[in-house]
């Protein structure tokens, strides 16, 4: 599911609504290299800043909820560890973001959009064009209307985006690519090599003997330096569960009524619509033909003939051998002039012959059922989930706002902690992002240490399990260990070592053999694993070996039949030999120049837009308040999750 979610997710937004720019800049692994994380102390209600300007939590909140609710109708198996791994939070930020940065710089440039650009952007989308040509304001208005979207919204978009391009296009102007880079890429994505290749993994090697300790002695003391012990931090800390929170908590009927009563959109069934298609597409033959074959086929359906049964044997897409029966829901992939088609018929109705850009369409509706509001009853049970969730945190908000305000007047969570009858807690000496069992999995508590001096109290520390409250109590800086400190870790690199350089020798030994029996026989003598690769490019993944600049190299670059030195690769080294190699000539290059052109160009350009991107980035200075933002990710992805 996960695969395809990544491939859909560009899908997951309507096709009408404003999307920013694709250059999305994971700046979540280092979080924020324009200052300290949970520095920005001010302004409870600001996620993040860019500059000057703010980004408040409710934008934030809003933003990344509209997008989950899409994500969770597209996806019905979405949960909450989906949304983590595909990073959506990280990615709505984001995105906010580079909006709100772009925008500026818009108007630092005095850069604007007219209203006849407006008007030009509306009439270029697909959606507003039938036959090529603009559908007029007025089907523009009402389809906009169709879908609930805002004229002022849409079009207010509609201007950031041609913004947002103006100041790329500003950025990017000067770029080129010379006739040396178009041949050596056209070369890399087109020229091809036939691989044979043995590996010998190091870790099936066997040493004669354990090493001794005057060896890892004399092995630790070459690159001692190497040896170190990160610093380390200790703390007290109050941690509230939600989940101790929830017992607390007593719903009353009238409650959960009132609720059911103000969202009720929430416990809509979206309606169902099931639709079979019947698919010609224009290939080679003439439009005119294939519309009369189309309309030939229509005819029969309307005289008696079976729709399923004409679909099998006409229709040309990847459901004509199911009868041409798209489903529930597959039918949401095809075009929107189809979709919009669908949305008008009624159960059993059958559309007229569709014109498309590629082929015609005969869609026929053959089930559909009406939105339906599902009982109070059915749904009373999940509401009472999500309100003791809801309020749950917000209890916990108040406990721990609480909790904070004794324990900064005290000077001490400790002092505060007795005050108010919470049992505090001491961690161990912990590194950096490292995880507290049971109740930080993320690593979240010991990361907000890190950014403590000492004897400081945390700000309130946010995950999915509660929030916390700490206070730095100990540091112990980074400094070189000790051979009996490191010692099993000496070993173990140790024996990596020695293992590698014997594997090394063996595969020598093998290479010198290959005048006399082929890399196969031996690889099968000597147990080691023997792959072929047909058709590799450079930068391309070869199975086990992984990518590796220096494999692409010599399998374009040794004559061919001829055997490589031992190639060193993560698990051990490797033996290849080109066996055929597909070179391109300056005849094919010209032929596809300019395709190729345009394609390094766009890459060349998105690669120097992302750097730019960093540095006005480190110009206007962008601050994220981490614990603000997991604890609305925390309460936003609860809240989807709870719906389930």
């Amino acid at each position: 599911m996960l695969k395809a979610m990544r491939k859909n997710l560009k899908s997951l937004a309507p096709a009408l609504w404003f999307v920013i720019i694709a250059f999305i800049i994971s700046i979540f692994a280092v979080w924020g290299g324009a200052g300290r994380l949970g520095e920005v102390k001010k302004a409870a209600n600001t996620v993040a800043t860019v500059g000057k300007e703010r980004i408040s939590r409710d934008l934030y909140f809003q933003s990344l909820r509209q997008r989950l609710e899409m994500m969770k109708k597209e996806f019905k198996e979405l949960d909450s560890n989906f949304i983590q791994q595909l990073n959506i939070p990280q990615q709505v930020l984001e995105q906010i973001i580079q909006q709100t940065l772009l925008l500026q710089i818009a108007n630092d440039m005095e850069i604007d959009a007219s209203d006849e650009e407006i008007r030009e952007k509306i009439m270029s989308y697909p959606v507003f064009q039938k036959d090529e040509k603009f559908i007029g304001f007025e089907e523009y208005k009402r389809i906009l209307a169709l879908n609930r979207i805002p004229l002022s919204k849409f079009e207010g978009s509609l201007k950031k985006e041609i913004l947002i391009d103006k100041v790329i296009k500003v950025f990017t102007a000067g770029i080129t690519v010379t006739q040396h880079e178009l041949w050596e890429n056209y070369k890399n994505n087109n020229e091809t090599a036939n691989l044979e290749y043995a590996l010998l993994e190091s870790d099936k090697i066997e040493l004669k003997k354990e090493p001794d300790s005057q060896e890892l002695q004399e092995f630790f003391e070459k690159d001692k330096e190497k040896y170190k012990i990160l610093e380390k931090r200790e703390a007290e800390y109050v941690f509230i569960k939600l989940d101790d929170l929830k017992n607390e908590i007593e719903l009353t009927d009238s409650e959960i009524e009132e609720y059911y009563q103000d969202n009720q959109s929430r416990f809509i069934d979206p309606g169902k619509v099931k639709v079979s298609r019947i698919y010609l597409p224009y290939e080679n033959k003439e439009k005119e033909l294939v519309l009369a074959e189309s309309q030939k086929i229509l005819d029969r359906i309307h005289k008696g003939e079976d729709f399923g049964e004409l679909a099998k044997k006409y229709s040309k897409d990847e459901k004509s051998k199911e009868n041409g029966d798209w489903g529930f829901y597959d039918w949401r992939r095809l075009s929107s002039e189809e979709r919009e088609e669908i949305n008008k018929l009624s159960k059993g109705e059958i559309s007229e012959v569709l014109e498309q850009e590629q082929g015609t369409a005969i869609l026929k509706v053959t089930e559909k059922e009406p939105e339906v509001l599902k009982p109070f009853e059915e749904v009373k049970e999940r509401i009472s989930t999500i309100l003791k969730d809801q309020k749950s945190r917000e209890l916990a908000d108040r406990k721990i706002a609480q909790l904070e305000k004794s324990a900064q007047k005290e000077k001490s969570l400790d002092v505060a902690s007795q005050k108010l009858g919470y049992r505090i807690k001491n961690t161990d000496l912990l590194k950096e992002r490292e995880p507290i069992k049971d109740i930080d999995t993320s690593g979240s508590l010991s990361t907000a240490l890190f950014k403590l001096e000492e004897n400081e109290i945390s700000s309130p520390i946010y995950n999915h399990i509660g929030v916390g409250l700490a206070q730095l109590k100990k540091v112990e800086p980074p400094r070189l260990a000790s051979f009996e400190e490191v010692k099993n870790e000496v070993k173990e690199e140790f024996i990596v070592v020695k293992k590698k350089e014997l594997a090394f020798k063996k595969m020598e030994k093998i290479r010198s053999d290959l005048d006399k029996i082929s890399l196969e026989k031996l690889a099968e003598k000597y147990e080691l694993e023997y792959r072929t690769a047909e058709k590799h490019k450079r930068g391309q993944y070869l199975s086990t070996i992984g990518e590796n600049s220096e494999v692409d190299r010599l399998a374009f670059s040794l004559p061919l039949d001829e055997a490589s030195e031992p190639i060193e690769y993560e698990k051990g080294y490797a033996l290849i030999r080109a066996l055929v190699r597909k070179e391109v000539t300056r005849e094919d290059f010209d032929k596809n120049k300019e395709t190729e052109k345009e394609t390094l160009l766009e890459q060349k350009k998105n690669k120097f837009f992302q750097s730019c991107l960093l540095k006005m980035r480190e110009e206007k200075g962008v601050k994220i308040r981490y614990e603000l933002f997991l604890k609305i990710n925390s309460d936003v992805i609860s809240r989807i999750a709870g719906e389930e």
